[in-house]
């Protein structure tokens, strides 16, 4: 199992740090590992996971019109 850390999940995925926070803790994002007091890191499976499933959900709803 491989951990990324902050900068390389907000390089992965595009989101800045604050949704990335906010969107784990509404669980539309997975959470981070507690690695000590001040340090947290993700798991890459579930980054990837989330990336893929993301894009999957874009590429499957329908484009709409423009005016």
């Amino acid at each position: 199992m491989r951990l990324l850390r902050l900068p390389d999940v907000c390089a992965m995925t595009g989101l800045p740090r604050v949704t990335v926070y906010a969107w784990a803790r509404l669980e539309r994002f997975p959470r981070p590992i507690k690695l000590g007091e001040r340090s947290s890191a993700w798991r890459l499976d579930e980054v990837e996971r989330w990336v893929e499933e993301r894009t999957k959900a874009s590429r499957s709803e329908p484009l709409q019109a423009r005016s």
